[in-house]
């Protein structure tokens, strides 16, 4: 039996998807609500489980999140810190209209059971977070490529920039989360940092690096990144999806709410060419979903 041979830079399921130009657009994972808990050290496959949380809070947390459909991201200043007895946690809004972020402090495990999950308790915050996936031990792509562009935002946004586990997506690192508004990009390197930066505080999105929204549907995410490219409305805020009519198993006409004009983008579901390693641990090849635009209407 052949031995398989070590994965190298060029090899790598991130150097791979770059190489193949994978769709980007309409790849982020769906997510409304988020519980941020900064977790410094390493973290196992499992983050929230495998982390040195007491282990009976970790799966009181997991418990609560799940049944309250909030997701759990643990996260950690750039670089190597030395855990302090004061620890953060935040609650994220992401969906439309009602995004928002609210820190707190956390001195015991046990506290983490008691956060509030929906915005009653913590200091709302104005700033934007952005969360570079690092979770090495997901894959290694993401600490690879995603710990030079957490030092880069860090250095451009102390106390903004952080590292998380993971965000979904691997084959797409450096992958950076912007949050309260949930949108993830992909492939971002260090020399991107800035203009990335510059575009979210200046309320637009990066089009070229966006993987899409997270509180929408993947099929959403991919017919507002058609609506954006056609009437080249770049607005963090535009274009609200108003009406989703689904027109058989796989197509989806989408309506958005634009400024002036409303856009409709129909896109059909398909399925790839089988891709190999689509992470760095796969050990063959699968297909992924994609998304085809059918046809773009100005109303």
């Amino acid at each position: 039996m052949t031995e398989p041979q070590p994965l190298t830079a060029v090899t790598r399921c991130a150097a791979l998807s770059l190489a193949r130009a994978d769709q980007r657009h309409g790849t982020a994972a769906p997510v409304a609500r988020w519980l941020l808990i900064e977790r410094a050290g390493p973290w196992g496959r499992n983050a929230l489980l495998d982390s040195s949380l007491d282990a009976d809070v970790a799966r009181e947390v997991d418990r609560r999140c799940r049944e309250a459909g909030v997701r759990v991201m643990l996260i950690r200043r750039p670089g190597r810190v030395v855990a302090t007895a004061t620890r953060r946690w935040a609650y994220v809004d992401s969906r439309l209209g009602t995004e928002g972020i609210w820190w707190g402090d956390y001195h015991s495990d046990r506290q983490l059971t008691e956060i509030p999950l929906d915005g009653s308790a913590g200091q709302h915050s104005t700033a934007a977070a952005y969360l570079v996936c690092t979770h090495a031990r997901h894959d290694a792509c993401c600490a690879i490529r995603g710990r030079p562009v957490a030092a880069a935002l860090a250095a451009q946004r102390p106390g903004q920039a952080w590292e998380c586990s993971h965000t979904g997506g691997d084959r797409f690192a450096a992958n950076v989360v912007v949050l309260p508004h949930g949108l993830y990009y992909g492939t971002v390197t260090p020399a991107l940092v800035s203009g990335l930066v510059e575009a979210h505080e200046g309320g637009l999105v990066a089009p070229d690096l966006l993987r899409g929204r997270a509180s929408l549907p993947m099929a959403v995410q991919a017919a507002q990144h058609h609506a954006r490219r056609a009437v080249g409305d770049m607005r963090v805020t535009s274009l609200s999806p108003v009406h989703v009519q689904p027109l058989d198993a796989r197509t989806w006409r989408v309506l958005f709410a634009g400024d002036p004009e409303s856009v409709a983008v129909t896109v059909r579901a398909g399925a790839s060419d089988p891709l190999p390693r689509l992470t760095c641990s796969a050990a063959g090849s699968q297909r992924v979903t994609t998304f085809d635009l059918v046809e773009v209407v100005l109303i």
